[in-house]
């Protein structure tokens, strides 16, 4: 089973699109992960998304910005996978794909993101590499982390 990866410009998104993804934000980052931080934060209209779609349902998102915009290095940001979906390995999918469309949109293949510390692993076989200290980040434990 695999994911049907859509990658949008905000202007390309549809109503029920947006109210999936940013439904399925704050089910992980603010239900799950018991974090209260400000999701809609302006820069969705800025970011590049990627989202993965099993039977027309989203299901995996990332968003991703050019060089400059968030970091000197384009950057990947809002990684997130549906709880019940995490078993099929839709995290990895949606990080190749969006490896891919900042190749593609932005010409560059060095990427930069703020994980959470938890995950280190899984970037890590992505070929992210952990940079400087670790920090908190709405009261949740991240580095930094790049690849070229």
């Amino acid at each position: 089973m695999s994911l049907k990866i859509e990658v949008k410009k905000f202007s390309e998104l549809n109503l029920t699109e947006l109210y999936d993804i940013l439904q399925l934000r704050s089910e992980v980052f603010v239900v799950e992960q018991d974090c209260v931080y400000q999701d809609i934060d302006g820069k969705d209209n800025e970011a590049l998304h990627i989202i993965g779609y099993k039977n027309d349902q989203i299901v995996a998102y990332t968003r991703c910005f050019k060089p400059g915009y968030y970091f000197d290095e384009a950057a990947i940001g809002r990684v997130v996978v549906k709880d019940t979906e995490r078993k099929y390995g839709f995290g990895h999918e949606i990080m190749k794909a969006s490896d891919k469309a900042i190749k593609e949109h932005y010409k560059t293949s060095n990427i930069k993101l703020s994980a959470q510390q938890y995950l280190i692993k899984f970037y890590e076989s992505h070929g992210y590499v952990t940079t400087g200290e670790g920090y908190l980040e709405d009261g949740i434990p991240h580095i930094a982390m790049i690849k070229d």
